[in-house]
């Protein structure tokens, strides 16, 4: 692990995340509906290559190859009892790459179904099981765990819980995915504000909070949204992952059209508006990064 803790080199000045996994590994041969964790263990010199690549591109913090490293995520790939082994190889990988001077987010997103009333999985059940994925990312070398992606609060302070009864001494950072609702106005898929999404997580113990990904956001979209996440924050630092512009269809693909130019200027908003980790979601790549971490270097906040 780092011997710098995170909390520290914060305070004393903002850090570059990572991009994006999920289209790196299509990249390099993933195919539709196969599990990415898979890689972990059978072809982990792809997945350490692109955390390499991040690693070079200037960022400081590497997110662990486990999205969908939940017993419930890893279910239907039939990978339920490997969860421990799939999790501990991503840490491991993503650290590797990271290096002493780096920092490892071990990933925990969304475990793909709704909480009571709503579904049928408990508050109890699921913390149990984002625990077994925490405690697995820990032991391989996590720096810090991020819940990522959060719609719903609820499971987002699950997933914050969980990581606290973890390993109490290791930050927690909790994301959001939000949508445009109404101009300037920006609400989860379950229709929870910004100030509400936000404020639950750092009840919870979240001391970083923010946005990745996100349904529809233009670049000037998420610097509105940076804005208010930082008024509602607090004391808690503010990380935002944007995706490299809003995406469309062009042939039944998936495009995003913003450039490693467009994205460093963004960052640089993303500074002057409060924001202390920046990062990239869906649709972004090294090159992306490479222009975003140095603009976070040369902008003076």
């Amino acid at each position: 692990m780092n011997p710098t803790p995170l909390l520290n080199e914060l305070s004393r000045r903002p850090l570059v995340c990572d991009g994006a996994m999920g289209t790196q590994l299509l990249a390099r041969g993933l195919t539709s509906g196969e599990c990415g964790m898979i890689w972990n263990v059978n072809r982990p010199a792809d997945v350490g290559g692109i955390h390499l690549a991040y690693r070079n591109a200037g960022c400081d913090l590497i997110t662990t190859n486990s999205f969908g490293g939940s017993l419930f995520a890893l279910e239907p790939h039939g990978l339920a009892s490997r969860g421990a082994e799939l999790n501990r190889a991503a840490a491991r990988v993503a650290r590797s790459a990271a290096g002493d001077h780096g920092w490892v987010l071990g990933d925990v997103g969304p475990f793909g179904d709704f909480l009571e009333p709503v579904g049928d999985i408990t508050a109890d059940d699921l913390r149990e099981v984002f625990q077994a994925q925490i405690v697995a990312l820990i032991e391989g070398g996590a720096d810090a765990i991020l819940v990522e992606t959060m719609s719903d609060p609820a499971e987002a302070v699950v997933g914050i819980e969980a990581a606290k009864a973890s390993a109490a001494n290791v930050p927690v950072i909790a994301t959001y995915a939000f949508q445009k609702t109404a101009p300037g106005e920006f609400r989860t898929m379950m229709g929870t504000s910004v100030a509400e999404a936000v404020q639950r997580a750092t009840r919870a113990g979240a001391q970083i909070v923010g946005a990745n990904c996100g349904t529809g956001l233009s670049l000037d979209d998420y610097v509105k949204l940076a804005e208010q996440l930082v008024a509602a924050a607090g004391n808690a630092a503010v990380i935002v992952q944007p995706n490299a512009g809003s995406p469309r269809i062009e042939h039944g693909r998936t495009i995003y059209d913003a450039s490693p130019e467009d994205m460093a200027a963004t960052a640089a908003r993303l500074l002057a508006a409060g924001v202390r980790i920046i990062g990239g979601c869906c649709g972004t790549t090294p090159a992306h990064l490479t222009a975003m971490s140095r603009a976070v270097r040369t902008v003076k906040i």
